[in-house]
C-alpha cells in the first residue's frame, strides 16, 4: 500500500512523553524523509545449487527494455533506468503529490566462480529479474612431461 504524505508527520504526532525523544524525532525528520525519497536500491538474493548461481533482483517500476545485465568472469553488473511518464492534468487539475522515483541505478556484485556467459538465462516478471548463471567448468590441470 502506498503512503501519501502531504503534511510533515511531526505536526500530527502526539506529544511524546520524553523530551529527548521528541527532540531527536524532530531532528531526524529531514534525514528520514530524504531516505524515503531516495533512489531505487536494487535488492538481490543469490543462491547456489546444481552447478549454477540463481539471482533474484527486485527492480520495480522499470521496463524490461531498460534493464542491462553484464557479466565479466565472476562479476555481475545490473543496470536499470526508470523513466517517469508525463503527468497530464485535465480540467485545470494539479499534481498534489509525486513520490515515484526516476533515474538510473546500478548494482555490481561478485560470485565465487566464473560464470559461463553463453549459458546464462534472464527473465523479468512482476518487477523481479531472475538470472540463472551456470558456473564455467574448469579444466583439470594436466601434468607436462619434461624431456
Amino acid at each position: 500500500m502506498s503512503k501519501l504524505r502531504l503534511f510533515e508527520p511531526r505536526l500530527f504526532e502526539p506529544a511524546l512523553s520524553d523530551p529527548f525523544e521528541s527532540m531527536l524525532t524532530r531532528f531526524m525528520a529531514p534525514m528520514r524523509k530524504a531516505m524515503e525519497d531516495g533512489a531505487l536500491d536494487i535488492k538481490i538474493d543469490v543462491t547456489e545449487a546444481d552447478g549454477m548461481y540463481k539471482v533474484r533482483a527486485d527492480i520495480p517500476g522499470v521496463k524490461k527494455d531498460d534493464i542491462n545485465v553484464r557479466i565479466d568472469g565472476n562479476i555481475i553488473q545490473i543496470d536499470a533506468e526508470a523513466k517517469k511518464e508525463k503527468e497530464t492534468k485535465g480540467n485545470g487539475g494539479k499534481v498534489l503529490c509525486s513520490e515515484r522515483w526516476e533515474g538510473a541505478v546500478s548494482r555490481t556484485f561478485s560470485v565465487a566462480q566464473d560464470v559461463d556467459e553463453a549459458k546464462v538465462s534472464a527473465k523479468y516478471e512482476d518487477g523481479v529479474l531472475t538470472l540463472e548463471l551456470p558456473k564455467k567448468t574448469t579444466t583439470a590441470s594436466k601434468r607436462i612431461s619434461i624431456q
